[in-house]
């Protein structure tokens, strides 16, 4: 069973983790696209869409389970964006995430999805949409290893960023010091070189950047000035 991370421990010093999308990826060669990457991205961000919760049809239990075992040593992001939420747990549980998020609008029993997470000895978090206010999660904070918190309205890559929803991170972090938690904060959606210190200085831990890196020449450099942009 998985336990809770730790934050400190997980971000190494580093103010913000950085956690490309493979959505922007070359979808004929998603490993280039990786090694382009010269081992500077922290994480590797998974999108599932399922073209129903969010219009658009993206990845499945496949590519996951590849990427494991391709780089088996890679913290593995995976970010569910279907429903029921329930119906696809067990074929991504059985893939090697190395955290699993949900959707908490898309889960009819959001505690049991996050507890089923846990007990597989993954990661688990809860993901909200930009118009979901940050009190429906507030629940399940205590069983959350993360909370992401979506900055564009999913379904698409190369959307703008909407600053409204620092607001909702700004909350989630002092809840989480009001609670004593450690979930760690992701934002997902329209994160870039020029918009990630205020993202970071909001209260998120980790950024997913898929068209701000991917769609770059030199992916492993926006990384890295996106890193120095946090001082």
């Amino acid at each position: 069973m998985a336990g809770p991370l730790q934050l400190e421990e997980l971000k190494r010093g580093r103010r913000m983790l950085i956690a490309p999308s493979l959505l922007s990826a070359d979808a004929l060669d998603v490993a280039g696209s990786i090694e382009k990457l010269e081992g500077e991205a922290d994480w590797l961000h998974i999108d599932v869409m399922d073209g129903h919760f969010v219009p658009n049809l993206a990845y499945g239990p496949a590519i996951v389970k590849a990427l494991r075992k391709r780089y088996p040593e890679a913290f593995l992001d995976v970010h569910i964006m279907a429903e029921p939420a329930e119906d696809f747990l067990d074929m991504f549980l059985a893939a090697g995430p190395s955290l699993l998020s949900v959707h908490v609008e898309a889960a009819k029993h959001i505690h049991r999805v996050l507890q089923k997470i846990k007990d597989a000895g993954v990661l688990a978090g809860a993901a909200l949409n930009p118009g979901t206010p940050a009190a429906l999660v507030y629940p399940v904070l205590h069983m959350a290893d993360l909370v992401l918190v979506m900055s564009v309205n999913p379904g698409y890559g190369g959307q703008s960023f909407i600053p409204e929803t620092l607001g909702k991170v700004r909350e989630l972090r002092a809840r989480r010091e009001e609670l004593g938690l450690g979930y760690v904060i992701e934002m997902d959606g329209g994160v870039n070189v020029k918009n990630a210190p205020e993202i970071c200085e909001a209260g998120c831990d980790a950024a997913v950047a898929g068209n701000a890196v991917f769609g770059q020449p030199d992916p492993a450099e926006v990384i890295r000035k996106m890193r120095s942009s946090l001082g």
